[in-house]
């Protein structure tokens, strides 16, 4: 859980700025999406594949 405290004569823009960089430092984000639906063991493998495969093309991409 991610908490924020106002400090000493923030602005409630810089405080929201603040929430929102740290909410997606932590992976909260991520992680909601992942689980907001159920996934089969068949769908984790493919998006597993799919990762590796788009890696090694960065990968070809760089040298």
């Amino acid at each position: 859980m991610v908490t924020v405290k106002k400090q000493r004569g923030e602005s409630d823009d810089k405080l929201i700025a603040r929430f929102r960089k740290k909410v997606l430092n932590s992976g909260l984000l991520l992680e909601y999406r992942e689980r907001e639906r159920f996934k089969s063991a068949s769908e984790k493998r493919k998006e597993k594949k799919y990762r590796i495969r788009h890696l090694i093309s960065l990968e070809k991409q760089r040298a």
